[in-house]
C-alpha cells in the first residue's frame, strides 16, 4: 500500500481520517487542500485534473415508472415458482386440501399428483386461470371449491365424475359448458360471473342445490330435468317473467330478488316452497302467491306493494318481510295476518304505516298481530 506521498507503507496502522480545526489528517500527516495546491494552474484555476460530479445516475429512469418495463441486457435470475412448495408439509394420505388466498396461479405447479386420497380441494380466492386437476385424483374428487379466481372457459372438469359439489362464484365465466355429465353432483355455485344463459345442466338430475346469483339471465329455462333441485338462487340478474319452473315440483327456496319482475305468474307448480325472496323488483300486487299453502318465509321488501292481498292460503306463514314497500293501513295488516298463527316476524320499516307516526309504530303492530314475537330487528317483550 502507497501512503498520500507515493511511497509504500511497510507498517499495518490503519488509514484514519480525522476532522481536526477544518483539515483533514492520515495517520496524523495533512492531507493538501487542492484549492490551495501550489501545482500549476490556467487563468480560470484549473489544474488540469478531471473531475466528475458524485451523483448517482439511473441508466433506465422508464423502470420506476413502468411496471412492465424489461431490460433485454440484463442477466437472467433464478425463477422460482410461487406455487411450488406449498403443500410440502402435508402427508401423502391428506383428504382434503386448502389454500386459500395464497396466490395461486397455476394448479400443475401444486404437486397434487401425490395426494391420492384427497376429496375435496379448496383454492379460494387465489389467481387460478385454468382448471387442471392431475388425471389419477381426479376421479376420487368429491369437492372443489375454485370461488374468487381468474377462470374464463370452463373446461377440465371430464375426469371428475364423482364430484358432488363444485363451486365457481366470482370468476370470469360467460357460459355454462361441459358439466352435464357430472351425474353425481348435488350442488353447484356459479354466483357473480358473467353468465346470460342457463344452459347444459340437462345431466345434473341430482342437483338439489343451484346458485345463479349475480350474473346477466334474463329468461330462466335449462332447469326442466332438475327434478331433485331443493334450492334456486337467481338474484340479482335480469329476469322479467317467472316461468320454466314448472318441473321443480322438490322446490322448497326460490330467490329472484333484485331483478326486473312485475308479476307472480307462474308459481302455481311448486306446492313445496317454504322460502320466497322477491324483494327489489317491480312488483304492484302479490296476485299469485296463494297457489304456495307452504310458504314459511316471504320478502316482497322494496317493492311497489300496497296492499297485502291474496295470503289467506298462507297458513304455515312464520316471517313476512315488507320493508320499504308502500302499505299504509294497519286494518288492513291485521285482516290479512291477524288469523296466521305461525306468524312470528314482521317487517313493516319504510312504509308509510311506519313513518306516518314512528312512535307509536310498534304498539299498533302488536295491537294488530297479537301473535308476534319480532318487530323489524327488535323482539317484543312479553309481559
Amino acid at each position: 500500500m502507497s501512503d498520500t506521498n507515493g511511497t509504500r507503507r511497510t507498517d499495518s496502522t490503519p488509514v484514519k481520517s480525522v476532522l481536526e480545526s477544518g483539515s483533514v489528517h492520515v495517520n496524523g500527516s495533512p492531507l493538501k487542500d487542492d484549492s490551495k495546491s501550489d501545482s500549476p494552474r490556467s487563468s480560470s484555476g484549473w489544474d488540469g485534473k478531471l473531475r466528475v460530479d458524485k451523483k448517482a445516475t439511473l441508466a433506465n429512469p422508464e423502470a420506476l415508472s413502468d411496471p412492465e418495463y424489461s431490460d433485454e441486457d440484463a442477466p437472467p435470475v433464478d425463477q422460482i415458482e410461487a406455487d411450488e412448495g406449498l403443500l410440502d408439509d402435508l402427508p401423502d394420505d391428506t383428504d382434503e386440501i386448502s389454500l386459500i388466498n395464497c396466490r395461486v396461479t397455476s394448479i400443475p405447479n401444486l404437486g397434487l399428483e401425490r395426494f391420492t386420497k384427497v376429496l375435496k380441494i379448496c383454492l379460494r380466492q387465489n389467481q387460478i386461470t385454468a382448471v387442471e386437476i392431475p388425471s389419477n385424483i381426479a376421479p376420487g374428487l368429491q369437492e372443489l371449491e375454485l370461488y374468487d379466481n381468474l377462470i374464463s372457459h370452463m373446461k377440465g372438469f371430464d375426469d371428475l365424475s364423482e364430484l358432488v359439489n363444485l363451486d365457481l362464484s366470482y370468476n370470469k365465466l360467460k357460459h355454462i359448458k361441459r358439466i352435464d355429465h357430472l351425474k353425481k353432483l348435488e350442488q353447484l355455485y356459479l354466483i357473480q360471473n358473467k353468465i346470460s344463459r342457463i344452459e347444459c345442466l340437462e345431466g345434473l338430475s341430482n342437483l338439489t342445490y343451484l346458485e345463479l346469483a349475480g350474473n346477466r339471465i334474463r329468461i330462466i329455462e335449462g332447469l326442466e330435468t332438475l327434478t331433485k333441485l331443493e334450492q334456486l338462487w337467481l338474484g340479482k340478474n335480469k329476469i322479467t317473467e317467472l316461468k320454466g319452473l314448472d318441473t321443480l315440483a322438490n322446490l322448497r327456496l326460490l330467490s329472484v330478488q333484485s331483478n326486473r319482475l312485475t308479476s307472480l305468474t307462474g308459481l302455481s307448480a311448486l306446492t313445496k316452497l317454504e322460502d320466497l325472496y322477491i324483494s327489489d323488483n317491480i312488483l304492484t300486487s302479490l296476485s299469485g302467491i296463494s297457489s304456495l299453502p307452504n310458504l314459511k318465509l316471504l320478502d316482497i321488501s322494496s317493492n311497489p306493494i300496497e296492499h297485502l292481498s291474496d295470503l289467506e292460503n298462507l297458513t304455515h306463514l312464520q316471517e313476512l318481510w315488507a320493508s320499504s314497500c308502500q302499505l299504509s293501513s294497519f286494518d288492513e295488516v291485521e285482516k290479512q295476518l291477524g288469523d296466521k298463527k305461525e306468524l312470528e316476524t314482521v317487517y313493516f320499516e319504510g312504509n308509510p304505516l311506519q313513518k306516518r307516526q314512528p312512535a307509536l309504530y310498534r304498539n299498533k303492530v302488536r295491537l294488530a298481530l297479537s301473535q308476534i314475537r319480532q318487530i323489524d330487528a327488535t323482539f317484543v317483550r312479553i309481559d
